[in-house]
């Protein structure tokens, strides 16, 4: 088995910390916004997109969740401003470039993806045809997200609709109902031709979206096995 890391590659500098809401700039900002209206957050709209007031846009997204405010600031913080970075290039590239040598040296049967990695992932299968995988685990994936990744895909979506890499022969995608990254529930199943997900299950009453709960789940367990 081989984890590969790429955080490294996705850090831009100053020195503001990387939990910092005030630091995020306007693209950063820009894809936070279609995140927020795909969570459902009224004042998120084409219109008002450029002057709702961040922090209190997330208190009411935690509060509507029932999750502490802090805790989805420091959430918002880092996770957007690294899918803003990997939107970018060369980031995007160089992210790509260091998977597609690891697949190239290990030739997995399984690849398991979480969160931001399920995004690098896809494209880089799709890069490589190449590479063959047996099976493919998306968890928790943004890959469904509306104009902030879902139509940014390499390839882009055709009619509406992603697909399933051709090199890949299964591919499985597992969600939490309430994983803020997973953004719209069923967002995979119905955006992307060729994968299955079954029925969404509550992961972990708090930390839904840490991949440590995931790779616990029996759902990972009962598709490893092939039982799902």
């Amino acid at each position: 088995m081989a984890v590969v890391y790429y955080a490294d590659l996705l850090r831009r500098g100053g020195s503001q910390g990387p939990d910092d809401l005030v630091s995020l700039d306007e693209f950063e900002r820009e894809l936070v916004g279609w995140w927020l209206e795909a969570c459902g957050l009224p004042e998120a709209t084409a219109a008002g997109r450029a002057t709702w007031p961040l922090r209190q846009a997330l208190t009411w997204l935690a509060k509507r969740r029932g999750l502490g405010q802090p805790a989805v600031e420091w959430f918002v913080a880092v996770c957007f401003r690294e899918v803003a970075a990997y939107l970018r290039d060369p980031a995007r590239q160089l992210v790509r470039s260091r998977v597609a040598e690891a697949l190239a040296v290990q030739r997995p049967s399984v690849v398991i993806a979480h969160s931001l990695g399920s995004v690098v992932a896809y494209e880089t299968l799709w890069a490589h045809p190449d590479v063959r995988v047996e099976l493919l685990v998306t968890l928790g994936s943004p890959l469904a997200l509306p104009h902030a990744v879902f139509p940014r895909l390499q390839p882009p979506p055709v009619g509406g609709k992603g697909g399933r890499p051709p090199n890949v022969a299964r591919w499985v995608n597992l969600a939490d109902p309430g994983d803020l990254v997973a953004i719209p529930p069923g967002g995979v199943r119905e955006g992307f031709l060729g994968v299955q997900e079954p029925k969404g299950q509550p992961i972990h009453v708090f930390d839904f979206h840490k991949v440590v709960h995931y790779l616990a789940t029996p759902q990972l367990r009962e598709v490893l096995d092939g039982r799902t």
